[in-house]
């Protein structure tokens, strides 16, 4: 897929940070993957310890791909929402304007991080979402069990936060820059399923334009998942206090500048 605006995805690279945690039979071709999609994606591997030795195939592609390919190595697991905010700030140290949230087992396609991106560039987002639910159920292989508790939680949380998005839980995303240094990241409470939620949740209190893009996603095909009843759990209770909270806690009305993406990239690009 073309990007309408070519100037900015050509100007600035973007950043696709994967969190992984035994990831050994996904982590090559993800990377791979998402390389494929255009030479402005970069990739930050943010890796929990895995005992399989995902991190060791991450350093030898990084002989391969060393102006692009980034690792993070973290002892044990710490949690999603700790990883993608360590990431999170990674990425605004080294100054990326677009950055994208992704799982490593194939279950978000590749192919898609254009779309989310043009969403951004050419449709006025702030943060893309790679819905799940915008345009139906698009979910294959799942447990119809699974199905129905994931739909109906974003149904649940729509319901509680008045957030006007059919898929409160995605963690396919791309945000610009401005949003996530309008938000405290050291604030963002939740590290499972809810984290999801909180980002989604706090971005639009501050007054960004959220944009859902519809997606079909595709349960893992090697591996083994991640979630469980608890961190599910997380997501259902802690929305309650997530809304209750925003009552009385003010949030910046930060609005994106729509010159400063192509600005900074100028002015990164007349340094080189």
């Amino acid at each position: 897929m073309l990007i309408r605006d070519e100037n900015i995805s050509e100007v600035q690279p973007c950043l696709v940070i994967i969190p992984t945690y035994n990831e050994k039979e996904n982590v090559e071709d993800i990377i791979r993957s998402v390389f494929c999609q255009g030479e402005h994606f970069h990739i930050l591997i943010i890796d929990d310890g895995s005992p399989d030795g995902t991190a060791s195939i991450v350093k030898t592609l990084q002989q391969e791909f060393s102006d692009a390919l980034f690792l993070i190595e973290r002892a044990g697991k710490l949690g999603l929402g700790t990883a993608y905010i360590t990431g999170f700030k990674w990425a605004i140290e080294n100054g990326y304007e677009y950055i994208f949230e992704m799982d490593a087992d194939f279950s978000h396609n590749p192919e898609d991080l254009p779309r989310l991106l043009d969403a951004c560039i050419s449709d006025g987002a702030d943060m893309a979402i790679g819905s799940r639910y915008i345009s139906g159920v698009n979910v294959v292989n799942w447990p119809m069990g699974r199905v129905v508790m994931s739909y109906f939680a974003s149904k649940y949380v729509r319901l509680i936060t008045g957030m006007k998005i059919a898929d409160t839980t995605a963690g396919f995303v791309c945000y610009r820059r401005d949003v996530l240094e309008a938000i405290d990241l050291d604030k963002i409470r939740f590290k499972g399923y809810a984290f999801q939620i909180e980002m989604k949740f706090t971005a639009s209190k501050c007054g960004f334009k959220l944009i859902e893009v519809p997606i079909i996603f595709i349960n893992r095909r090697l591996g083994v998942s991640k979630m469980n009843s608890s961190i599910f759990g997380e997501a259902v209770f802690g929305v309650i206090s997530l809304a209750v909270g925003s009552w009385f806690k003010k949030y910046p009305k930060k609005r994106l500048n729509r010159n400063s993406v192509k600005k900074r990239s100028l002015a990164r690009e007349g340094m080189n």
